[in-house]
């Protein structure tokens, strides 16, 4: 056997330990016993490091590999696909760095999985050629001619004995990678091809035939290993990948079915025992992530190096754009609110899928990008998991439970919160859980919670990750490339990004009347501030009196009066608003038009806001305000000295804004006036 690496030159040198003749076979010295060792692995994702989604990683994988070479130096090592794409790591060079480090560790052959297709399949030609290994496929063929794309299967001689070994793809990949991925080629039956493959290398007298198929078996599946194994007699092993679980059945036929999981958390081992050159035994193990542990297995440093030199690869300091804002990643942002990135990201999922709609998960999002130029790292860093998005068709009803399950510990932070694009919807804060969301809108329009709507996600999600049960059940309509590398696409494609935050989530208000002063009068509405003049209305344009904004910063500040006013004008009002009154007088915040009169239902002025606003802020830090600029306003020289103070500060805090050169101090203040100055007055506060 000619193998490609350096474990058979190493092998002779290593000690291999604790690990039984049970689970590793050896070649005999005599006789005509021999024993080949296939290890194999599928669906890795390119979750190349430790850690990655629980995963043993490649480099303590590596040691695992030449343990066994050491014991069985008869021994194949196998890949079921999914191998050339996933995280950054190998998306950002195409699957070149999955190629070196696949060469590296010395496979032998891999079968082509649909996500190998994701960068077209012409990049997987040009990835067959950088491999020292072949990338197998016998069922896909060019439309055109019929001709097959990829080489259909090897003969590996090991120790005098010859293991035919071909492969199989799901023709799933038409629709689990991008259509345009694969336009032109089709994917023909896996029972018929290996018919075909079996007859074929039985032909050429081999002495044990492996099926390398990325078909998997999942019941939901039309095309299986299990359906291979029962409708193309003759083939002693499969070794699967797709459907990512741990098998090694027979299903009730002579073939045995082999499948190590996904992402790296095991290491395949199959023990092929002849007499002569007649198979006479199979025998199948898992080496888990765990039992390395306990066994103390390190990582192997040459294989360790190469991927760290792989990560600091200058091909992730491309830079692919520029922002002129900074991309708000930050942990507390996106998982508890909107934010620009969020916005960025979902926006590219909609443009790469066509879905209607999007959404991911913030926990998903890891970091921030700061203005200036974007480099395909700092997206790499931003999205470090290798998901992929998928289109699923979802009712409006599974989009609301979702979006109520992502929103259930608001403002609390959860990385299950929901970013969006296409869709705007409204969190009721006041309502119980499993019903605040409202106004739920797909494009501009209400949802119809009956209709089947086509959203793109992510794979982590899709499957009920972060909880999201509510996704894992429903068809899957399409796959497509790598977040990551979705994103970088659309910031290439929109670069300079001037992403920003646009409602797409907001509090639910049950004021219809609302325009520019919406966010202030939802802040405080929360904060139980101001109500409506009726259930849906607030009335923005109306004016209010004197004794209703004193009222309304009484309560912003939780203020309580402990004695009466002197004012004999206020007793019909309320006797919440007396009280309320009453501690705006003895806060020092409001004064009388008269030592006995507080004229509480004329309207308040402009600057008698901002008059009321000084005061408090004197009040509350117990020292008087430093204005360091007059304000432009031309119209204050009738005010009193107070007064005009008053204006500029508001200015200088940005509470206020005029008119041009004029504030028009005199004039009547209206509600949406007062809740814009009170909630930036509340910032402010907090700021100090």
């Amino acid at each position: 056997m000619v193998k490609k690496s350096l474990f058979t030159a190493l092998s002779t040198l290593l000690v291999f330990g604790g690990l039984s003749t049970a689970t590793v076979g050896s070649a005999s010295a005599a006789g005509s016993t021999k024993t080949i060792t296939i290890l194999h692995t599928n669906d890795s994702h390119s979750k190349v490091e430790e850690g990655t989604y629980d995963g043993m990683g490649f480099a303590k994988m590596a040691t695992l590999m030449k343990q066994y070479e050491s014991n069985n130096p008869n021994t194949l090592i196998l890949d079921a696909g999914d191998t050339f794409h996933g995280t950054p790591f190998a998306t950002l060079s195409k699957g070149e760095s999955v190629a070196e480090l696949f060469n590296a560790l010395g496979y032998d052959a891999m079968a082509a999985g649909n996500h190998d297709f994701n960068y077209g399949y012409n990049r997987l030609l040009e990835l067959t050629k950088m491999v020292d290994f072949p990338v197998l496929s016998a069922n896909v063929r060019y439309e055109k001619d019929d001709s097959l794309l990829l080489q259909p299967y090897e003969i590996q001689e090991v120790d005098g004995l010859k293991i035919g070994i071909f492969g199989l793809s799901t023709p799933e990949t038409t629709y689990k990678t991008n259509p345009k991925n694969v336009e032109g080629l089709k994917f023909t039956d896996p029972v018929e091809e290996a018919k075909a493959m079996v007859a074929l290398l039985k032909s050429k007298d081999v002495d044990a035939i492996i099926a390398l198929t990325h078909l998997g078996t999942d019941a939901s599946s039309t095309e299986t290993s299990i359906k291979v194994a029962k409708g193309a007699p003759g083939i002693d092993l499969i070794v699967d990948g797709h459907s990512h679980t741990t098998d090694m059945d027979t299903y009730g036929v002579d073939t045995l079915i082999v499948s190590a999981g996904e992402y790296t958390k095991n290491l395949g081992v199959v023990n092929l025992t002849f007499e002569g050159d007649e198979l006479v035994k199979k025998e199948a193990d898992l080496h888990t992530k765990e039992e390395a542990t306990a066994e103390g297995v390190k990582a192997d440093a040459d294989i360790e190096k190469l991927i760290e030199e792989k990560m600091n690869d200058e091909i992730f300091t491309e830079v692919i754009g520029t922002t002129s804002v900074k991309l708000d990643g930050e942990r507390e942002q996106v998982r508890a609110g909107e934010t620009n990135l969020g916005n960025l990201i979902t926006d590219s999922m909609v443009a790469a899928t066509g879905a209607d709609a999007a959404i991911t998960n913030g926990g998903g999002i890891r970091a921030s990008i700061d203005a200036g130029e974007i480099t395909k790292g700092e997206v790499a860093e931003v999205l470090p998991f290798g998901n992929y998005v998928v289109t699923k068709k979802f009712t409006g009803a599974t989009i609301k439970a979702a979006l109520e399950h992502g929103t259930s510990d608001f403002p609390e932070v959860k990385g299950a919160f929901p970013h969006v694009s296409g869709m705007t919807f409204e969190l009721d804060l006041f309502a119980d859980k499993g019903e605040r969301v409202k106004n739920i809108k797909i494009k501009g329009e209400p949802i119809d919670l009956d209709k089947e709507y086509l959203i793109a996600t992510n794979d982590f999600m899709a499957v009920g990750g972060d909880d999201y049960t509510m996704f894992k059940d429903a068809k899957l309509v399409n796959e497509f490339s790598a977040l990551d590398e979705i994103t970088i696409n659309y910031i290439k494609e929109h670069s300079p990004v001037t992403a920003k935050v646009e409602n797409r989530f907001d509090l639910y208000v049950p004021f219809t009347d609302l325009n520019w002063e919406r966010d202030y009068v939802v802040d405080l509405y929360y904060q139980g501030v101001v109500n409506g003049v009726t259930d849906t209305k607030f009335a923005p344009r109306q004016t209010l009196t004197r004794s209703q904004f004193a009222s309304l910063i009484v309560r912003s500040l939780e203020l309580e009066a402990s004695e009466e006013t002197p004012f004999t004008d206020v007793d019909k009002l309320r006797d919440d608003i007396q009280a309320e009154v009453a501690a705006a007088y003895e806060a020092g915040i409001i004064q009388g038009k008269t030592d006995t009169t507080f004229e509480p239902n004329t309207p308040v002025k402009r600057y008698e806001m901002t008059l009321m606003l000084k005061r408090a802020y004197d009040y509350l830090t117990g020292e008087d305000y430093v204005l360091e600029s007059d304000s432009p306003f031309t119209d204050l020289s009738m005010l009193p000295e107070e007064g005009q103070f008053s204006v500029n500060m508001a200015y200088e805090l940005g509470l206020v804004v005029g008119y041009d050169d004029k504030f028009k101090p005199a004039n009547s203040a209206t509600r949406a006036e007062a809740a814009k100055v009170i909630s930036l007055f509340l910032s402010t506060l907090s700021e100090e």
